[in-house]
């Protein structure tokens, strides 16, 4: 899957607005292509008292998408011709990691495979910039989310 700078440039400058907190959201693309073609930001609503993935962090180590936000991407996968292809959020500690809470969450706890048939993608941020992104997929024979791809930083 591609990602356009612009469309990157845009994940970037919404992980500078929220930081220190996590951002989250998905970019879109037609069905049967390889480029996303769309933002879609969502709000970070993660409540360690309402979402125990990791009870020890708070939104700035954790996001949980919105209600409303988790339900559109829902939808969307099934009935949209442009529907999510990539969930994306940040790291404001600077590294494009996936996480082994990350796994969980897009595992639904750790069981089975992809909650969501998409792309994940990390945007590692600092006080200073973007650092770094790094593109995830499922893979199924090693059960785990490899990385796929890597782009770079900006000064933002």
């Amino acid at each position: 899957m591609k990602i356009p700078g612009e469309i990157l440039n845009e994940i970037y400058s919404q992980a500078r607005a929220e930081f220190p907190n996590e951002c989250c959201g998905w970019l879109t693309g037609p069905r049967d292509g390889d480029v996303a073609t769309g933002v879609r930001p969502a709000v970070n609503a993660y409540d360690p008292t309402t979402h125990p993935t990791a009870p020890d962090r708070t939104a700035e180590r954790a996001y949980v998408m919105a209600g409303a936000d988790t339900l559109e991407l829902a939808r969307g996968i099934d009935d949209s011709p442009n529907p999510p292809r990539i969930i994306y959020h940040s790291h404001p500690n600077g590294q494009a990691y996936f996480s082994e809470t990350d796994s969980k969450v897009a595992t639904m706890g750790g069981f089975g495979g992809p909650a969501y048939p998409v792309l994940q993608l990390v945007v590692g941020i600092d006080a200073e910039r973007v650092v770094e992104a790094r593109l995830y997929d499922w893979d199924e024979e090693a059960r785990e989310f490899v990385e796929v791809g890597k782009f770079d930083g900006a000064a933002i």
